[in-house]
């Protein structure tokens, strides 16, 4: 397919959004190392020549060096390794309660806000007590009771966060709930749950998928967090919070085991805030 086969119209939004990102470096800046993390992700063999399991105690904590670029931890394991390889697992298990608390927040919003009454008032009163802990509080708690697997990890994340999408989706539904078009709906014959589905929710979902983006950094702090705290992925399995965890009794004797783990954390989680930012400003421009 030559150039000149391409749509024209697809070249012309194609080069509108170019132009808008040269007004928005940060949201430029964000992309670039979201899919700089994202092929990372998806080819780790091509960022990291080792294993991350192998194991050889003769090359315990040697420095970053040509060998190895992130040096080795205390069993002799390459940390390049284990951070690209943990980098599928980590945003794995935040993409997952990601989606989940959006879609559980995101269904039982829509319900509440566009029903009202008593569902509504039920809903609130339950959202109201997952809020009244704080979020690292809650996971701990959760983890903590059901044990450090990866499954109650996603399920703790998942918890602690469908209130914040509960309480956005109530929000979009209440306010599309008193708009003309709802009133033409019910006017047509249309049942509450078709005029939910298929007109509401379609409006209100573009809101939930950018605070997805917004969110996703605040839901890798915690799932690091919790990492470190031992409540979550378990080893030899690399994550980025149980390495930082294993990292941390060497952290004189070798910095680089827990360095390189929480730079990671820090670009990846300063790539979704700038991409989540500025989709926001976009959001909220329109």
């Amino acid at each position: 397919m030559n150039a000149s086969s391409v749509d024209p119209t697809f070249r012309q939004r194609v080069a509108k959004h170019a132009r808008r990102l040269r007004h928005e470096p940060d949201l430029l800046i964000g992309l670039v190392l979201s899919s700089f993390v994202l092929l990372v992700v998806l080819f780790p063999g091509l960022f990291a020549g080792h294993s991350p399991l192998a194991v050889n105690v003769d090359r315990a904590m040697e420095a970053p060096s040509a060998t190895h670029l992130f040096g080795t931890d205390d069993v002799g394991r390459d940390v390049l390794a284990r951070v690209v390889y943990g980098a599928r697992i980590t945003l794995s298990i935040c993409a997952s309660a990601l989606v989940l608390a959006a879609v559980i927040g995101g269904a039982l919003g829509l319900l509440s806000g566009f029903v009202g009454g008593r569902i509504d008032m039920l809903f609130g009163r339950l959202i109201d007590v997952v809020l009244s802990f704080p979020p690292i509080i809650f996971g701990v708690m959760v983890t903590g009771i059901l044990g450090p697997k990866t499954t109650n990890l996603i399920f703790a994340l998942t918890v602690v966060y469908v209130p914040l999408f509960f309480r956005i989706a109530r929000s979009g539904a209440m306010a599309e709930a008193g708009m003309i078009y709802v009133e033409a709906a019910r006017s047509m014959g249309l049942s509450q749950g078709r005029i939910l589905l298929r007109h509401v929710a379609r409006n209100v979902l573009p809101v939930i998928l950018v605070q997805c983006m917004v969110l996703f950094p605040l839901v890798l702090q915690i799932q690091s967090a919790l990492g470190f705290l031992g409540l979550g992925v378990q080893p030899p399995t690399p994550d980025w919070g149980a390495i930082l965890q294993q990292g941390k009794d060497y952290i004189l004797l070798a910095p680089w085991m827990s360095a390189f783990p929480g730079l990671a954390i820090l670009i990846t989680a300063l790539a979704l805030m700038l991409v989540g930012r500025g989709l926001q400003r976009r959001m909220d421009r329109r």
